[in-house]
């Protein structure tokens, strides 16, 4: 199976819904943000997030797509937000992970 991260690198989606979310990346609130969309009481790690956001982001990509009435941009960009956070932090985890492995 493909790791997670390496899905979300070979992710390619129109430049300007990129540029947007990352502008919204800095009023990301975990707590607030990925519940809602994700649609949970408890937080997910930052791998299962991640698995689930690109699942739904998938979805929207192909509504996007089809020109679906039901696509909705601003609910894609706040799924590429999230997506670029957590995907982040789960490298920021596991580059932290590495640091602190015993050599050998």
């Amino acid at each position: 199976m493909e790791d997670v991260l390496t899905r979300v690198s070979r992710l390619e989606r129109p430049l300007i819904l990129v540029q947007t979310a990352r502008h919204g990346l800095t009023d990301y609130c975990r707590n607030r943000h990925l519940r809602r969309l994700l649609q949970t009481e408890t937080l997910p790690r930052a791998t299962d997030a991640v698995v689930r956001l690109l699942d739904l982001e998938a979805m929207l990509d192909l509504q996007r797509r089809q020109d679906r009435a039901a696509y909705s941009i601003a609910r894609h960009i706040e799924v590429l937000i999230a997506l670029m956070s957590e995907a982040a932090s789960l490298r920021a985890i596991r580059k932290s992970r590495r640091r602190l492995a015993p050599m050998g």
